[in-house]
């Protein structure tokens, strides 16, 4: 009867340490993850403060169908034009980065902080309004007249 005590406590004492070290790991994990969240988070925020953008000039051309457009970035953070979107009249404009141009250069996707794009979209009639959007959600709008 003696053995048995001790076999079984050692037993119980030996499950209680692995239940201990499988809850450390998972909670330890999970702290992890929470924290790379957290920071990811803040991250984005302060991407987000230090971004914003200016439309410069809108013009439509009757002639052309083109509406062209002068888009600085004039806050503090790199932008990407990938990551930029266009609406017209809330119909959302795909295809207009091949032909954009940043500065002089139509090659790059890197739009650095007082960089101006300019960039053309094709439109059959004048547009009401056209919106450029960046990556983190900050956006300008131009209403034509």
């Amino acid at each position: 009867m003696g053995f048995s005590v001790s076999g079984s406590a050692a037993i119980v004492f030996a499950g209680m340490f692995i239940a201990f070290g499988l809850f450390h790991a998972a909670a330890s994990d999970s702290f992890e993850r929470v924290t790379e969240a957290r920071q990811a988070e803040g991250d984005t925020a302060l991407d987000q403060q230090n971004t914003a953008i200016v439309i410069r000039s809108a013009t439509y051309d009757n002639g052309t169908d083109q509406i062209s457009l002068d888009v600085e970035n004039t806050g503090a953070s790199a932008l990407s034009l990938n990551g930029t979107d266009v609406l017209v009249d809330n119909e959302y404009v795909t295809g207009w980065q091949s032909g954009a141009t940043i500065g002089s250069d139509s090659d790059t996707d890197l739009w650095h902080p007082a960089e101006t794009v300019t960039l053309t979209i094709s439109a059959t009639t004048r547009p009401d309004r056209v919106r450029v959007v960046t990556a983190h959600g900050v956006a300008d709008a131009e209403v034509f007249g």
